[in-house]
């Protein structure tokens, strides 16, 4: 196994320069061009030495991506910083394994079939991405396609093949790139351009197509710049006091300039409404009474409690209040693994020892919908809306629009807010909804159904953002069909996989 100190630099620049299409450098271009390096230097190798490179790829590109991840259990969850280190270090070799699998698949295909291994390179890929949605408790953060969330007119193809179809262009692209080179053949890249300049057209022609809003109304995304850092059993009650004024404030004031639909993040007040302590009484009063005088609907982030005979659980909710004191509840259904629960218990039954930060909150189990004059919405929480097959079922089971409540201050300045909301942006394309985002320190914002940013607000400020929201009844291709592309990409790259392996045995 022989890798010099030339593949080992190609491996990382792909690495580093995937990494760097993605917010905040925003440099997107670089993800038409990134995988150039890597695709180049698999050809020719043997297996462990394409395995490697891919490992030392992938690895370049989560530790760079993801270099925000340390602060968070050490700031938050006490671990010492070695340890937090030491998390981050595992957590990005096991994503960069997503890297090392494609290059050990394409090596394995390249042997066989030299020249179809590059048309079939991006169905490897995007199998890749699919597998690390779903395996163990899936971790989408930042898949290729979400690279380009500002390409508006690259994004339209969302709508039909989901985030999954914009990574296998953005593939497919730079593999007809290298073929073109290797075999010294022109149409290759050239039919690729073309397909490319295609998909772009009809995005323009599908954003030029839209019609007029009807039955618009106006809503507002509460940012009320609530520090992560503080504890509620740690603070006193007249701090919470003011916190939630805070956000009444903002609430009274948006509703002055119109809306009708008001949404506060998650974790920016302790509210429970299934809760008897007084001071919770006290906020649903305040709740209550602003309901009725401005004719407004909230919704707003509470835990739940739920007692049985067992136990007691605990549930992060996405809670609706209308003007006629009539509420609706979503419980949030996929959790964030060592943050709100330990999954595997029987493996990590160390990690609660060490932290005190992991909740103890039960998942959901039922896609609810809230109503707003007539019109059905969906409240995904937070990690949720990076899953897009999740955010779809909202829609598919007749969400008019979407609202997402999360709490990004755990990651300060980072990126990490930056990446949140651009995946976000992704959910309103694939299923043409208006998107609400409320986020407890930003970023919040507003986004219409092809992805435009209509309004955004600015991280760790005190603030509203006000939106025109027209409700949607019409199901796009993917809200219809779901995934359709990655299931079939894995199939074929087994396919294939197996084809090339009998064909190197003969």
């Amino acid at each position: 196994m022989k890798i010099n100190l030339k593949e080992i630099l190609l491996a990382v620049s792909s690495g580093i320069l995937t990494s760097l299409s993605f917010p905040k450098f925003s440099l997107s271009f670089f993800a038409w061009i990134s995988l150039i390096p890597l695709l180049f230097v698999l050809s020719g190798k043997k297996p462990k030495s394409s395995f490697l490179l891919g490992w030392i790829a992938g690895f370049s590109h989560y530790a760079f991506l993801l270099y925000w991840i340390p602060y968070v259990p050490a700031h938050y969850g006490n671990l010492s910083f070695g340890l937090s280190l030491l998390v981050y270090v595992l957590l990005v070799l096991f994503l960069a394994l997503s890297w090392a699998f494609f290059s050990l698949i394409f090596f394995k295909l390249y042997r066989s079939y030299p020249k179809l291994t590059f048309l079939l390179a991006p169905f490897v890929w995007i199998s890749m991405e699919y597998i690390l949605t779903y395996i163990l408790t899936g971790f989408p953060w930042c898949l290729l396609g979400y690279s380009q969330f500002k390409n508006i007119f690259f994004i339209q193809l969302a709508s039909i093949a989901g985030i999954y179809g914009l990574s296998f262009f953005l593939v497919l692209f730079q593999s007809m790139f290298v073929l073109s080179i290797k075999f010294r053949k022109r149409y290759p890249f050239f039919a690729a351009l073309g397909l490319i300049l295609i998909i772009h057209l009809g995005g323009f022609f599908s954003i030029r197509k839209a019609t007029p809003a009807e039955n618009a109304f106006t809503a507002s995304v509460i940012q009320g710049n609530v520090s992560s850092d503080i504890y509620w059993d740690r603070i006193s009650t007249q701090e919470i006091m003011e916190l939630f004024n805070r956000h009444i404030e903002l609430s009274h004031r948006s509703s002055t300039e119109g809306a009708g639909l008001i949404i506060w993040p998650e974790f920016s007040v302790p509210l429970c409404f299934s809760c008897s302590e007084e001071l919770y009484n006290y906020f649903k009063k305040r709740l209550f009474k602003f309901v009725t005088n401005t004719n407004c609907t909230l919704l707003l982030g509470t835990n739940e409690k739920m007692s049985s005979q067992e136990k007691t659980h605990y549930f992060n909710t996405a809670l609706c209040l209308s003007p006629e004191l009539s509420m609706s509840q979503y419980h949030k259904m996929h959790l964030v693994p060592f943050g709100e629960y330990t999954p595997y218990k029987k493996i990590f039954f160390f990690i609660e020892k060490v932290t005190h930060a992991i909740g103890d909150i039960t998942p959901g189990t039922q896609y609810s919908l809230h109503q707003y004059k007539g019109s059905k919405f969906g409240s995904p929480i937070c990690y949720e809306i990076i899953f897009p097959n999740q955010v779809r079922k909202f829609t598919k089971k007749g969400a008019n629009f979407l609202v997402t409540i999360t709490n990004d201050g755990w990651y300060g300045k980072s990126s990490a807010p930056y990446q949140h909301f651009a995946m976000a942006v992704l959910r309103a394309v694939e299923n043409r909804r208006y998107l609400l985002r409320a986020a407890t320190t930003g970023i919040s914002g507003i986004v219409d159904p092809y992805g435009r940013i209509l309004s955004q607000s600015e991280l760790m400020t005190k603030t509203y953002l006000l939106g025109q929201i027209t409700p949607s009844e019409k199901l796009t291709f993917y809200t219809r069909f779901g995934d359709v592309l990655p299931p079939g990409s894995l199939t074929l790259a087994l396919v294939f996989l197996i084809l090339a392996m009998i064909k190197k045995k003969k």
